[in-house]
């Protein structure tokens, strides 16, 4: 069972990866404005009573702002984890373990926490 459960979290990690990635990407966001336009310029959308319009073009303005916020929001992911990767790789004494840690599984991750847990519990007993 709990070999099941790994390789449904590993193709759950995959998938949430790529999903990520799509939505975050220029040319998703190019499809939504296309789709956006496209109900904007229909007649049912210009017979509608002003509180619909209002309604309408308030959630298509929601919906293009999260393709907007989830492409920043990649972004500065990306850049942050380089730069943590960079400090990671020219710091000596710094595990290379942890150097794209990103990539690995949730478990993986999880696993790696404990051991740094065990090792702050050790630190703050030699400070006092």
């Amino acid at each position: 069972m709990s070999s099941l459960h790994s390789a449904i979290e590993r193709v759950f990690d995959r998938l949430t990866s790529v999903v990520t990635r799509v939505l975050g990407s220029s040319f998703t966001f190019i499809i939504a404005l296309c789709v956006v336009l496209y109900w904007v310029s229909t007649e049912e959308f210009l017979e509608q009573s002003i509180h619909g319009i209002i309604r309408d073009s308030l959630l298509a303005i929601t919906f293009l702002s999260f393709f907007i916020v989830q492409k920043s929001v990649n972004r500065y992911s990306a850049a942050l984890h380089l730069k943590v990767n960079e400090l990671v790789a020219s710091h000596d004494k710094a595990s290379n373990m942890v150097v794209n840690v990103e990539r690995k599984t949730e478990e993986e991750i999880r696993h790696m926490a404990k051991k740094y847990e065990d090792f702050d519990v050790e630190g703050d007993s030699d400070s006092k």
